[in-house]
């Protein structure tokens, strides 16, 4: 079965173009030219809206929120397009047309540390020449305010679609699926669906959001060697840019073979306590669907620690758990048997994101994203025995361990796919475009055919979720372009 998926791909991806329409160039053009400026006035209005979800109120009952979904009303009602509040999800539309495409978005962000970001991660920064700096300019508040523009440009235009355009924007992406599922039950599905929350060319497949948290709650004598107060990261999905601890009863030798290590690409900042030694790392943070983006301060903290027996207090064992069943290999090949790669889709990546710290307890979010490739029931049984192999060669009991298995995606069957590879060609000239997979976990996976387009390039670093999240003025005049294209193309297909 997955021979013949992989077989498909490659047929469709080198399929004959299809004819695109003849007024795309056009009316592209007549969208940068008359909306590029409106669209940067709207990311910035979009982006000051803090919409960071919170654990004690709903998205519907946040004042940002409600402050955010009001703006959206007002520009549907400026640009003429029919406004839906149903609470987590909005909609806004054009045409009355029984059929529709659905464009698949998110005005939820990620939290944002303000003391990295040069002033407030809400506030458009626009001090880079050619950058718009701000927390959800990539992740998706500048695709928002594009498919709007789009959406406005083919309506100036009179253009005469067959399917209605409704753009579709969820308010809990970022952390909580549950509401979109429910809500999925009694939503019509689409003739077709694009999530622009993701890369370009097309992304045809994804792999699985997977979790794997262990917690230590362990004490020790203190009499030793061990290390207390580790921190790192930031939140589950994001590579972790700083981690740190505090070692105690080193000796000078000791502290002289830690400063003296030599890791690349991380700073290390070493500085004495009444009680104690502080040791900091600085990394660089980036989405923890492209570990390979960022410099993980977690596991660097724990390299620096490789071969030095600490006590077995929480923290100590955690810091043994990163370097012997993680280290700074980002596939799991440490971790058991559980590393495994697919011809498409690459390899599964494995990488801890956040220490979260209650008392005594500390969990550690290891963040995996799976391919497809593996058996569900498979990787769990290798995950498990590799857990307990570790407790048993270390005498360690863990606390509790959460385990969540996520569903990979690959749909090499969604008929607007080859339309959407020919808008990216056309508009880029890049004729060696192909389907993609991505690492990431878009809310396609909720549709009978979506696949994503954009607003990422291929070949450049993804910047959403990291602390210095930016879009160029260059890709959101590109994005304006291809998204009108693409809601003409599917508009008539």
């Amino acid at each position: 079965m997955k021979k013949l998926a992989l077989a498909s791909i490659a047929l469709f991806a080198f399929g004959a173009h299809a004819q695109l329409n003849k007024n795309i160039d056009s009316v592209a053009d007549y969208a940068v030219n008359t909306y590029q400026n409106a669209q940067i006035h709207t990311l910035t209005n979009l982006v000051a809206f803090p919409t960071v979800n919170k654990n004690d109120i709903s998205a519907p009952q946040n004042p940002d929120f409600i402050g955010f979904k009001a703006l959206l009303k007002m520009k549907a009602a400026e640009l003429g397009f029919d406004y839906q509040d149903l609470g987590y999800t909005v909609l806004i539309g054009m045409g009355e047309q029984s059929e529709k495409v659905t464009v698949v978005t998110h005005g939820d962000v990620q939290p944002a540390n303000a003391s990295k970001w040069k002033q407030s991660p809400f506030i458009i920064d626009t001090s880079e020449p050619g950058k718009l700096v701000g927390r959800g300019t990539e992740d998706d508040k500048g695709a928002i305010a594009t498919a709007l523009y789009a959406m406005k440009a083919i309506k100036d235009k009179g253009i005469t679609l067959n399917n209605r355009i409704e753009l579709m924007i969820y308010l809990a992406e970022e952390s909580d699926w549950g509401p979109l599922t429910k809500f999925m039950k009694t939503y019509e599905q689409p003739k077709y669906a694009v999530t622009i929350d993701a890369s370009y060319p097309v992304v045809v497949a994804e792999k699985g959001w997977s979790l794997i948290a262990p917690t230590f709650n362990a004490t020790s004598p203190q009499t030793g060697l061990y290390v207390k107060d580790v921190t790192g990261g930031a939140f589950r999905s994001q590579i972790p840019e700083d981690a740190s601890l505090v070692l105690h009863n080193a000796d000078a030798a000791l502290i002289n073979t830690l400063k003296a290590k030599t890791l690349n690409k991380v700073e290390f900042n070493f500085s004495e306590k009444s009680n104690g030694l502080a040791i900091s790392v600085k990394g660089m943070s980036a989405h923890s669907s492209e570990p390979e983006s960022g410099i993980n301060a977690i596991a660097y903290l724990a390299e620096l620690f490789k071969g030095v027996e600490l006590e077995n207090n929480s923290d100590g064992e955690l810091i043994d758990f990163v370097n012997q069943l993680i280290g700074l290999d980002i596939h799991g090949k440490q971790f058991g048997e559980i590393a495994y790669k697919h011809n498409f889709m690459g390899p599964m990546t494995v990488a801890p994101t956040v220490i979260e710290r209650d008392g005594n307890a500390l969990t550690l979010a290891v963040n995996a994203r799976r391919p497809m490739g593996k058996d569900e029931a498979v990787l769990k049984k290798q995950i498990d025995d590799a857990l307990a192999n570790w407790q048993a060669t270390n005498n360690v009991t863990l606390a509790n361990i959460e385990t969540i298995i996520g569903t990979p995606m690959l749909l090499d069957s969604a008929p607007h796919a080859q339309k959407l590879l020919d808008i990216f060609k056309h508009f880029t000239g890049d004729e060696k475009a192909d389907f993609v997979s991505i690492g990431g976990g878009t809310n396609a996976k909720l549709f009978d055919n979506a696949v994503s387009f954009g607003p990422s390039m291929p070949g450049k670093r993804y910047t959403g979720h990291s602390e210095h999240e930016f879009m160029t003025l260059e890709q959101l005049e590109l994005n304006l372009r291809m998204y009108t294209a693409m809601m003409i193309e599917l508009g008539n297909m």
